[in-house]
């Protein structure tokens, strides 16, 4: 079994921090929390130090952060119902948009790969997809209705401008452009209790979730005209549960990423713990298995958040009711 070490603990936040986002460089690190601050870290020597704290952009917690692909925009998602949109250059960071629209809590933000899409959702049950204009105008696309329930979490699929999303209401859920809508294109419910998080591997091709039931969830995409015979209605490609990790944890996974440079399956749990997972070598493509690679007590209270760094292998941030973020290094 693999394992992870602690490498260095960042203090600045005044109570619980609810997210990390690492910019898509890897150099810099975004966290944000009940404090209603965001907190940009990067390194100094050997040390991470906090290099600026945004604190006028929200009157209520901050519950994410997101920076976009291109690395030149962070947005951060707020229970006062409102996302900012920061502008980052050379290190200064300007606050150049606040969407509205939401009737509350908006939980979670996410631009899709190619920049054009930008997506919120919040306790509303809401999921709202904006264009993105070249002059960095945001126009309202979409307000979907399909969840039941809090939406917690909006991902993007890797390569392809397809919006996920998860929910109280137990499910997940993908939409797509058809024309001039954005529809429905997969309802994925195989979860027990509310789905927490979701996170995409590097290829886009499976998906991870995490959930109050206890349990993570592996998800296989099959496109038209499949090997195995997996039926795609109307040619568009369907997702099945190839794998459930269960046993591993004794309370709600809060949250969950998939690094795209190792593979590995890092999750953060309502037990204080960071667990690792590795795909097995002679894991089946069809029917994976995934195995322990390492376990921490990551923090003193519940761990909301964790996030591979997208360019050095190995490095872990993770936040947590404990008011800290720590980074981590897995072996």
């Amino acid at each position: 079994m693999g394992r992870l070490e602690g490498s260095h603990i960042l203090h600045g936040h005044k109570g619980r921090v609810w997210n990390v986002a690492w910019h898509p460089e890897g150099h810099l690190l975004a966290s944000c929390g009940e404090d209603k601050t965001i907190r940009i870290w990067g390194r100094d020597g050997q040390k991470w130090v906090c290099k600026t704290c945004l604190s006028d952009g929200h009157s209520r917690t901050i519950r994410s952060v997101s920076w976009s692909v291109c690395g030149k925009f962070l947005a951060s998602a707020s229970f006062d119902g409102t996302t900012s949109v920061w502008t980052y250059t050379k290190g200064d960071y300007d606050c150049i948009m606040s969407l509205e629209g939401h009737e509350n809590e908006v939980k979670s933000s996410a631009w899709s790969h190619s920049g054009q899409y930008f997506a919120t959702c919040g306790r509303d049950k809401t999921v709202w997809v904006w264009e993105v204009a070249e002059d960095n105008e945001y126009e309202c696309a979409a307000v979907l209705f399909n969840h039941a329930q809090d939406v917690k979490k909006v991902a993007w699929q890797p390569g392809r401008d397809i919006l996920a999303s998860c929910s109280y209401d137990d499910s997940i859920k993908m939409f797509r452009e058809d024309g001039t809508e954005w529809v429905q294109c997969a309802n994925l419910t195989s979860h027990t209790s509310t789905v927490w998080s979701i996170a995409f591997n590097g290829s886009g091709d499976r998906m991870a979730s995490s959930s109050d039931d206890l349990t993570v969830k592996i998800w296989q995409e099959y496109p038209p005209g499949n090997a195995q015979g997996i039926e795609t209605p109307d040619n568009i490609p369907a997702w099945k549960c190839v794998c459930t990790l269960s046993g591993y944890h004794p309370r709600t996974v809060y949250d969950i990423s998939w690094c795209p440079l190792s593979g590995r399956i890092a999750t953060a749990c309502g037990d204080d713990k960071i667990r690792v997972f590795q795909e097995s070598p002679e894991s089946d493509h069809d029917a994976p298995t995934f195995e322990l690679d390492g376990a921490v007590d990551g923090h003193t209270q519940d761990v909301n958040a964790v996030a591979w760094n997208p360019k050095e292998v190995g490095l872990l941030a993770s936040a947590s009711d404990d008011g800290t973020v720590r980074l981590w290094c897995a072996k």
